[in-house]
């Protein structure tokens, strides 16, 4: 009986050791949609009352948990009885975020002016609303926020998913519950310290030592400029992301793009250097091209069909 304890012990570690392992590789993966989900969540929490940010922020915390309590055992049972599956749904993911990106771009460079008016009115008028409008308001903010989560958790496991092939499915499912559980704390967290930070600025500004009230400026100023690095970088990391797996899908860009690093070794002096930045150039170019083809289809077919673009701003 001992024997056989001990050796279920061994079992028991190897497989949380495999999953320690698996996990790690799939947080690294899905770093770049954190990064945009992290910015993303933290845009659409703000403009409530201090007291409602944290609030909110729980609530679309709750509903990201809901929603990877639903998508892991889809895709356990995609895992389990389609595995052909798999790869098509991460490039259509891929494809996704690539889209996403380029539409950041195309509104950062091409909205119009009185796009910006129309979004201070709006920002305005929230200001006298009452109480039940606000509340509704509210509301349909977390809804958008949970929705967008959804997306964004699906491309998450669906990564995950990716760099799992090969284990079991117990592995597998233990690796994506922690993934998932990881990610829904360190995400929200983040982003409620994010929300916070100006309160905590104020507070620090506004106390009688020298030192605080200079941390607190530092703060203050230091916040709008986070956001807009976070925005930056999960704009990048969505082509990086998102143009990595479009060309590990297509064996022929993958081996064009070994064949390019291999190359790029040679170049004297800056060959390892070259190597290194090769990959991600060559995803980012994959990226980009897929992003802008898959936003003129969608254009092309809102066109045909009347309907009004959706706004990823």
């Amino acid at each position: 009986m001992a024997t056989s304890f001990l050796a279920l012990l061994d079992d028991i570690t190897l497989l949380l050791d495999d999953v320690s392992v698996m996990t790690k590789i799939a947080a690294k993966k899905t770093a770049g949609v954190l990064s945009d989900d992290i910015a993303l969540n933290a845009n659409q929490v703000t403009g409530f009352s201090a007291s409602r940010e944290l609030p909110v922020v729980w609530a679309v915390a709750k509903g990201s948990a809901v929603n990877k309590a639903i998508l892991v055992p889809i895709a356990l049972l995609i895992v389990a009885f389609i595995p052909w599956a798999l790869t098509p749904l991460l490039m259509a993911g891929g494809a996704f975020l690539c889209f996403e990106g380029a539409e950041k771009l195309l509104h950062k460079f091409f909205h119009k002016p009185d796009e910006d008016a129309q979004h201070h009115e709006a920002l305005r008028q929230t200001i006298v609303q009452e109480p039940e409008q606000l509340l509704a308001l509210e509301k349909g903010k977390i809804r958008g926020a949970v929705t967008t989560d959804f997306i964004l958790s699906a491309e998450i496991i669906a990564i995950s998913l990716g760099t799992m092939q090969g284990a079991t499915l117990t592995q597998q499912a233990a690796a994506l519950v922690a993934i998932s559980v990881l990610m829904t704390i360190g995400v929200y967290g983040l982003v409620a310290g994010i929300v916070k930070l100006d309160d905590a600025g104020i507070y620090l500004a506004a106390t009688s030592s020298a030192i605080k009230r200079q941390l607190g400026n530092v703060i203050l100023w230091g916040a709008p400029h986070l956001m807009r690095a976070l925005s930056f970088l999960g704009t990048a990391a969505m082509f990086l992301v998102g143009g990595g797996i479009i060309a590990h899908g297509i064996p022929a860009i993958e081996e064009l793009g070994h064949a390019v690093t291999e190359a790029a070794k040679g170049v004297p002096a800056v060959g390892g250097v070259l190597a290194a930045i090769t990959p991600h150039l060559a995803n980012l170019i994959v990226g980009l091209v897929v992003g802008a083809a898959v936003v003129a289809l969608v254009k092309l077919y809102l066109k045909i069909f009347g309907k009004p673009a959706p706004s990823h701003a």
